[in-house]
């Protein structure tokens, strides 16, 4: 089997979100002694920095090892069967919010204009690439991923949640 090439379109936006997260957090790390917080944003930072990273960031990973039939050896990513339980009956792409909420809460904790300057860019970025996680999800589960999309939606876990809730009636 020949192995698919990435093309820059599926490489820039996420080396690009990746680049201004990182910067995000150096600048916001260098920045903190000049700004003046507002400690309740900056503990609402902390705690989407800690729940996004564990619900949306860790769920996945046992999630798809536990349902995904992935191969000995390979990285949990490499799923051979399409999941769609747990954190992947309420979101699509939960590692990819997890990114965008991270992005969000460097903006509450850090409170200055550079780091959410730097910020902001990270949620297009970061959506553009669910865009092409689903047509990849497509390429590779055809019709089943085309319905699993419309059952399941892309990154709105709250709107996950409510058609969660109402199947399970």
């Amino acid at each position: 089997m020949k192995k698919k090439v990435a093309s820059w379109k599926d490489v820039v936006p996420s080396t690009l979100a990746s680049l201004l997260f990182i910067l995000q957090i150096i600048i916001g790390l260098y920045l903190l002694s000049e700004v003046t917080q507002i400690k309740i944003l900056a503990y609402i930072g902390i705690g989407i920095y800690v729940s996004s990273g564990c619900i949306f960031g860790m769920l996945p990973m046992f999630e798809f090892r536990k349902k995904g039939e992935v191969k000995k050896g390979k990285s949990y990513i490499h799923t051979t069967k399409l999941v769609d339980s747990g954190i992947y009956s309420i979101v699509r792409h939960p590692q990819y919010i997890t990114f965008i909420m991270f992005a969000i809460a460097g903006m509450f904790l850090f409170q200055h204009w550079v780091v959410i300057l730097i910020g902001i860019p990270v949620i297009p970025l970061t959506y553009i690439d669910l865009i092409n996680a689903d047509n990849d999800g497509i390429k590779k589960f055809g019709d089943d991923y085309k319905k699993y999309m419309e059952r399941v939606p892309r990154a709105n876990f709250l709107v996950g949640i409510v058609r969660k809730l109402q199947r399970n009636k």
